[in-house]
């Protein structure tokens, strides 16, 4: 079949036609007529599927017809680089509908996305902080949305954005369409399910087990010895395009600079970079400017990069269901893809639970000519963050008492006290615009630094990047 069983409007087929578009994907010919039939739908499928383009299109259809210049579709995501691409695929696909989409998330100036919602946007793609701003600010209504989509729920839920999703939906009108849309859905979340949505139609294509594309294989190694053995495994590997995944910023980070300095066309893809840079990180792996991409799993969400041939995971992933989202990177579209795994003696607790989803056993390697008998150092010098500057304690001047006149205001000497010493002062009262709420917090100010990559509040629990 193909996309004009649908009866999708000829302003929207044309964009389906520019973008090369043929034969719909599983999840979109299970999906999109349900969603176009205006039921709320729960879409299971492994990422690189076409869950976007399954609710992107009958979103531009429902909003062909209606007011302009309001707000009627919010998309929900939960990281910048996932609404990007959404936002993209919304542009693409709408080109020639007109209709205006914008994004809203977090790292970025607030007052260009104010200005945007005065002109007018019929769809929103945001994430969750940044949207809760605005709502609170009072400069986004939502009173006209008609459709409500939560993108990657469960790795929203996972983030501990559920609060935030609960606070943003008081916002949205009653009677309104909600899809979620995700590669997986545990059964916990599946509870959560019954908050958001009425008698959802669920659609799932396949087990939640990555591609059939996609080969895997582990590599038994030592902690110490991960960064050399990538070395190695590198030398033997096609490194047209590789997604490397770590655990954590700091390695994310030492691994792109040791890839850099070994000659390779690298970059690291993580929380602590500004929009530009990650922008700029994002562009250069899809364009082929950078062979190796090295991330964390939430700076990743939304990479979509269909030439993607290898996935690496130097570090292991937390459950088996974040390894069915970071190889699901590579194997789109039909084609076939390599995912590699670190793993240590302390791994195979979650090698097991991965072999189950997977169905079977992976394959152990070992790379032949590397030394696996290399003792580990003393300490950890590869990823040892460098040592901090010696804090200097700033030592406060006593006042000097007007007119120079000191000594006629100088305190008595305390009794008891015989070298002269004065007794120690009182604690200083608190200052008193410094307001402390119950709990012996300040005002809530919150740092820069200290926003998470998709524009959530600081206070909220988090993953590491």
């Amino acid at each position: 079949m193909g996309f004009t069983a649908f009866k999708l409007h000829p302003q929207i087929m044309a964009g389906v036609e520019a973008l090369g578009y043929q034969t719909p994907t599983p999840i979109q010919i299970q999906a999109i007529p349900p969603v176009l039939q205006s039921h709320d739908v729960m879409g299971l499928a492994q990422t690189g599927t076409g869950k976007t383009a399954a609710f992107v299109l009958p979103i531009l259809q429902r909003l062909l017809t209606g007011e302009r210049g309001k707000v009627r579709a919010l998309i929900i995501a939960p990281t910048r680089e996932l609404a990007e691409q959404i936002h993209t695929s919304i542009e693409d696909l709408g080109r020639a509908t007109k209709l205006r989409s914008m994004t809203i998330y977090g790292g970025v100036g607030i007052h260009p996305q104010i200005q945007k919602l005065r002109e007018g946007r019929e769809i929103v793609v945001a994430c969750p902080g940044r949207l809760l701003d605005h709502i609170n600010q009072g400069t986004i209504r939502l009173a006209n949305v008609e459709v409500l989509v939560l993108d990657e729920a469960d790795r929203m839920f996972d983030m501990g954005f559920l609060p935030d999703i609960r606070r943003i939906i008081k916002h949205v009108p009653a009677k309104r369409q909600t899809l979620l849309f995700s590669a997986t859905m545990p059964d916990d979340i599946r509870k959560l399910v019954h908050e958001v949505q009425r008698s959802p139609v669920t659609v799932q294509v396949g087990h939640t087990a990555p591609a059939n594309t996609v080969s895997h294989a582990l590599y038994p190694v030592d902690q110490h010895l991960k960064t050399g053995l990538l070395m190695e495994l590198l030398k033997h590997t096609d490194t047209e395009s590789i997604l490397i995944f770590t655990r954590t910023k700091h390695r994310a980070k030492r691994i792109g600079q040791q890839l850099e300095t070994a000659g390779y066309k690298a970059a690291s893809l993580q929380g602590n970079l500004s929009q530009n840079k990650r922008q700029a990180a994002l562009d250069g792996f899809r364009n082929g400017s950078y062979q190796i991409l090295v991330a964390t799993d939430i700076a990743a969400r939304g990479i979509d990069v269909s030439s993607i041939s290898h996935v690496i995971n130097y570090d292991i992933p937390d459950t088996a269901d974040a390894y069915t989202h970071r190889i699901g990177r590579t194997g789109r579209a039909a084609k076939t893809g390599d995912a590699f795994t670190f793993v240590t003696r302390e791994d195979e607790d979650l090698v097991r639970s991965i072999e189950r989803v997977l169905g079977g056993k992976i394959e152990r390697r070992k790379m032949q000519g590397f030394d696996y008998a290399k003792s580990a150092p003393a300490r950890d010098s590869e990823f040892a963050r460098p040592p901090r500057p010696p804090q200097r304690r700033r030592v406060q001047e006593k006042p000097k008492a007007a007119g120079g006149h000191a000594a006629s205001h100088a305190k008595p000497k305390a009794a008891g006290h015989p070298t002269g010493h004065a007794a120690h002062p009182k604690p200083r009262a608190a200052h008193p615009d410094k307001r402390t709420s119950p709990a012996g917090h300040g005002t809530d100010h919150r740092s820069h630094a200290a926003q998470h990559v998709s524009g959530a509040r600081s206070h909220k629990p988090r993953t590491s990047r």
